[in-house]
């Protein structure tokens, strides 16, 4: 373990790895005996069917949303699932606007703002690039949409024409009111942080500029932490696996925490302000003290992939956490590190390339975490592909097709599967959902085909595909 001569900077390097191990088994034991028994319980929630991109919890209710790469917004009381679906892409970010009302957006570029109680939503639509960011204002009455089209939207709730903040050079990720509401921060791939005034609605000055892009941020600090007094600090993860903490009066750095882990892709701050816990690429949590800006703990949360998504629960007792599995993981914060990695079972998209025949390494890699081969589908992106062979393209019932799909005269085959890989989706159905991908070689593709043809005829496959 290595300390810079900046304030609070605190490195690990390779050589450093058998301290931070030590570190964190001495901060596991020391919780262990801190923590009052039963103070809450380790559960999951299941129901998605992909990777899980954001988790947001109401701190009127306590209820939990999430959004997921199936294109679909869970709202959760308990461990049962409500679903909401509205969108056509992947849901990458969901927001509490207040006990009645969600906002969720994602990959198609629009914002839904959800009627609970009713179930319908609104659709606000303006951006032109997919919506990474959202941020509701401490009066509920504003929303604000951080996009790739590098704009922020500004969205009144109860109606009226949405207002666009352009002034970033790339792609917006994250966005952040202030406490009184008058101000927003943004984070940009364009590594730059910035703070805006919503009254002039004009950027007043770049907080920090970093060499590489931001991906998330959040605000806190000051003696009324909770009860409106102004924020002092902000922190942003960005893309070099670094957590800045900066002072938001003067631009002054005050801390940075960085591993050998990148990037940072998921900021929480706890309901009373006094954790913050970040997720990064490799699958680790860490959670920092906020008062002493020292690091409570650093684990493996997940032994495959990213940790996308984080939120605390309202009482501050539970970290909820999300990533590469459909799976949300919901730990007590008090014994954070006593608890196994999430994906004990590995996605088959995470399977070693040795452990999978050729055809099967290319369903894993091209479709499956869109398709399932099951005949129930499970909750996926895309529809399930059980006894694909001889189904006319856009005829499953009750997938919601683009128009081009419920207008077409394709039959699905091996030469059609053939030609939609060579082609690639967007040149052989123009308008589908489909991404954009090609299989090259004539071989992979050939041997997909030969995998499909047995796998989606067959429910044996049910357990490895969802």
């Amino acid at each position: 373990m290595s300390l810079s001569t900046r304030p609070g900077q605190y490195v690990q390097s390779g050589a450093g790895a058998a301290n931070r191990w030590l570190v964190a088994v001495l901060t596991a034991v020391m919780t262990s005996f801190s923590a009052p028994a039963g103070a809450a319980d380790f559960q999951t929630l299941k129901g998605h069917g992909g990777p899980v991109m954001d988790i947001d919890v109401s701190l009127d209710s306590g209820a939990v949303a999430t959004a997921s790469f199936d294109n679909s917004v869970g709202l959760w009381t308990g461990r049962s699932p409500r679903w909401l679906e509205g969108h056509a892409a992947a849901v990458k970010v969901v927001r509490f606007v207040d006990e009645n009302r969600i906002v969720s957006a994602g990959d198609d570029n629009d914002l839904l703002l959800w009627d609970l109680p009713g179930g319908a939503a609104v659709r606000l639509k303006g951006h032109t690039a997919k919506v990474a960011g959202l941020a509701v204002s401490p009066g509920r009455d504003l929303i604000a949409s951080a996009s790739w089209d590098a704009r922020l939207g500004l969205w009144p709730v109860n109606g009226g024409a949405p207002e666009f903040l352009s002034g970033h050079t790339a792609g917006v990720n994250a966005a952040a009111f202030s406490r009184d509401g008058k101000r927003l921060y943004s984070g940009s791939v364009d590594g730059s942080v910035r703070l805006w005034d919503l009254e002039k609605k004009a950027a007043l000055r770049i907080l920090d500029r970093n060499g590489f892009g931001i991906n998330v941020l959040a605000v806190g600090g000051g003696p009324g932490e909770g009860r409106g007094d102004p924020e002092t600090w902000l922190a942003y993860g960005s893309q070099d696996g670094v957590t800045r903490i900066v002072d938001i009066e003067t631009g002054t750095r005050l801390h940075e925490f960085a591993f050998e882990r990148r990037p940072i892709l998921a900021l929480a701050v706890s309901p009373d302000g006094t954790r913050l816990a970040t997720g990064d690429g490799h699958g680790y949590i860490t959670v920092l003290n906020t008062q002493t800006w020292s690091i409570e703990t650093d684990f493996r949360a997940a032994l495959k992939g990213p940790i996308w998504a984080l939120a605390f629960s309202r009482d501050g007792a539970v970290l909820h956490a999300g990533g590469i599995e459909n799976i949300v993981y919901s730990w007590p914060l008090a014994d954070l590190a006593g608890f196994d990695p999430m994906a004990t079972d590995t996605p088959q998209f995470l399977k070693r390339p040795e452990d999978m025949s050729n055809g099967e390494r290319q369903f894993a890699r091209k479709c499956s975490i869109c398709h399932a081969l099951s005949a129930d589908g499970g909750r996926k992106a895309g529809p399930t592909l059980h006894n694909v062979f001889g189904r006319r393209a856009g005829t499953l019932p009750a997938y919601p097709y683009s128009e081009t799909l419920l207008g077409s005269d394709i039959v699905w085959s091996a030469e059609t599967i053939d030609r939609l890989f060579l082609d690639g989706p967007d040149h052989y159905i123009p308008g589908s959902k489909m991404p954009m991908q090609r299989i090259v070689a004539q071989r992979d593709r050939d041997d997909l085909i030969d995998y499909l043809k047995t796998a989606s005829a067959t429910e044996a496959t049910k357990g490895d595909t969802q």
